[in-house]
């Protein structure tokens, strides 16, 4: 089948103000050529490693379409293809950006908050999708590269549109949010994530509340909000949205009696937790409505509720948006479950080794000790730094140390310098072991496992939690001597 058009030469042209060397339609927009895919339009973005105008070739030979390129970096007589020539090639990608959301008359969402951003947008793209066509960015797209991408790659036709904006500093979600233009905006927690940055929380709060800068209210006057009533900075987030002339403002809340200047408008009445999943009851505005979430943990719970809110914003059918829930799964990185054989039968390697800050991290750890055990198994957190947290950085890794004393967790194996200090702090019968660098880690783990462990692998992306992880999902054996093959989990 054959791809729709999503640009021309001549809109582009008109957006970028570029000069096409020849005509062509293009069905896509790509920055790697390991990614692009035939009809793509390639954009050669400049950088101080690798500069994407080395690849253009490279490009072409994969099916790109056309290039856009700085003028006068590649020779046109040369090229393998059209040349789309302007002088800044980030800036241009912006500009396409504005042109892509000035085109749109789909509903458009915006996402931040300091956890679980991703998770949310990807649930709302599909309760979203079940009232028409739904657009949103991949992965984690979320940054001064990864929003104007996306914006680029909306079709003109759809219906919904889903985009998370992100920021490690103030001023960044200001300059995202004036291309995404929402119609509505969740903010789905705020802590301390990033406080390195920052002089204190609530001007992370101020951060992320600049995501009501530039709203879109060819809709609903002023836009609207969905954001959490039980998070601290709450009156604040209120008075940044109402400074901006927004009305419809949204708290939600797994506690109907949350400190808030006002009762939550989206909150449960019945949460009942379990190993995969979580079943709830509440209230959506004036719905009732009951459903279940996909993926276990409280803060999935807390998430949905954000998603309905921004469906029912959006005026779409919040009843199959509820039921849609149920087939949220796990992403990568963020609590997907594996099986692992190992001597003597399975153990489950949970990872969320995508990121991490103080708030996911007890958010996983809870999570995981609602898992069951298989057999005489283990519960084993295994844990790397938690990074960009400044001077706050070794109290905040002791209070995980703290934690344990309230969860169901047999071991905790660590690394990293922050890491020692919640180490140091664990009572004795929880100490696992703690390694100097993810790789002693992962061969201790090799070692340590055993049939019927839960294991739960976290840490900030600087870490490199991840590459314990792939380590163990590569492994042909997980404990020394024995041989075993990695499966999924179902």
């Amino acid at each position: 089948m054959i791809p729709p058009v999503l640009w021309t030469d001549e809109q582009i042209s008109e957006a970028t103000q570029a000069h096409c060397t020849a005509p062509f339609t293009v069905s896509g927009v790509s920055i790697d050529t390991r990614s692009l895919e035939p009809g793509d339009l390639f954009v050669a973005l400049p950088g101080s490693g690798r500069d994407g105008h080395d690849f253009v070739d490279a490009a072409f030979a994969a099916g790109a379409t056309a290039a856009l390129v700085c003028r006068g970096k590649i020779d046109f007589m040369k090229a393998a293809g059209p040349l789309v020539e302007v002088d800044d090639v980030p800036a241009a990608l912006e500009a396409l950006a504005h042109a892509a959301r000035a085109r749109s008359g789909a509903y458009i969402t915006a996402v931040t908050g300091s956890v679980g951003k991703t998770s949310v947008k990807e649930a709302l793209r599909l309760a979203l999708s079940k009232s028409g066509e739904t657009f949103a960015s991949e992965k984690s797209f979320n940054n001064h590269i990864g929003v104007p991408l996306s914006l680029a790659r909306m079709p003109q036709d759809c219906a919904y549109g889903v985009f998370e904006v992100g920021m490690n500093h103030a001023g960044e979600i200001d300059a995202l949010v004036r291309m995404v233009r929402p119609h509505c905006a969740i903010i789905t927690y705020v802590g301390t994530a990033h406080i390195e940055h920052f002089d204190s929380e609530a001007d992370i709060a101020r951060a992320k509340g600049e995501i009501f800068n530039d709203m879109a209210n060819d809709v609903v006057e002023g836009g609207t909000v969905v954001i959490p009533a039980d998070n601290p900075h709450i009156d604040l987030l209120v008075e940044l949205a109402e400074a901006r002339g927004i009305a419809d403002i949204r708290r939600f809340s797994t506690n109907e009696m949350a400190a808030a200047s006002e009762p939550p408008d989206i909150v449960t009445s019945k949460i009942y937790l379990h190993e995969t999943c979580s079943c709830v009851s509440g209230r959506i505005g004036s719905a009732e409505v009951t459903f279940k979430v996909g993926t276990p943990g409280a803060h999935h719970v807390s998430n949905s509720l954000a998603v309905l809110g921004a469906v029912q914003a959006a005026g779409a059918d919040l009843a199959l948006a509820a039921l849609s829930l149920a087939e949220v799964e796990a992403l990568s990185g963020r609590g997907r479950r594996h099986m692992l054989d190992v001597a003597g039968g399975p153990c489950v390697l949970i990872d969320e080794s995508y990121n991490a800050n103080p708030a996911s991290m007890s958010a996983a750890i809870k999570a995981l000790g609602l898992v069951p055990r298989l057999g005489q198994g283990r519960r084993i957190a295994v844990l790397g730094d938690m990074a960009e947290l400044g001077e706050s950085s070794k109290d905040l890794h002791m209070d995980i140390a703290g934690l344990m004393d309230s969860v169901d967790i047999d071991l905790v194996f660590s690394c990293g310098p922050q890491m020692a200090h919640m180490f140091a702090n664990l009572p004795p019968d929880r100490k696992g072991i703690h390694a100097p660098s993810t790789d002693a880690l992962t061969n201790i783990l090799q070692a340590e496992i055993r049939a019927g462990d839960i294991v739960m692998v976290k840490g900030s992306h600087a870490s490199q939690m991840n590459r314990v992880v792939a380590s163990l999902l590569g492994a042909k054996t997980v404990r020394a001597g024995q041989q075993g093959e990695q499966r999924d989990a179902v």
